[in-house]
């Protein structure tokens, strides 16, 4: 139970739910969140941190810079919820206007913002 409770922790803040929606789409650098919710690296960096100590990311490091993506669901609620996160949070405007963001800024850099 303690693993669920920590899952809707993480998910009951706003940041945090961007951040799904941003991952729903592949994995992302820091840099790119960053870019995107308009926040700096420790505020961005922080949030991932809560999501990946509740099991919803998994984070890799390529040089100096950290790659982050949704955790596969390891029982049935995690996996339920990400459909359903999947399903909806799209839907919503700011996460519309994010991923949008997202896609233009993208195209402007080229790719990640980080260097490869």
């Amino acid at each position: 139970m303690e693993s669920t409770t920590q899952i809707f922790k993480a998910l009951s803040e706003p940041i945090r739910l961007r951040i799904m929606n941003l991952l729903l789409h592949g994995e992302r650098c820091v840099c790119d969140l960053m870019e995107v919710l308009a926040m700096p690296q420790s505020t961005v960096s922080r949030h991932l941190a809560y999501m990946k100590n509740a099991g919803l990311v998994k984070g890799r490091r390529q040089g100096v810079w950290m790659y982050y993506r949704l955790a596969d669901g390891e029982d049935c609620i995690h996996g339920e919820l990400l459909a359903m996160l999947a399903s909806c949070l799209p839907k919503k405007v700011e996460a519309e206007t994010d991923l949008k963001r997202l896609t233009s800024f993208l195209e402007h850099k080229g790719g990640s913002a980080c260097a490869e």
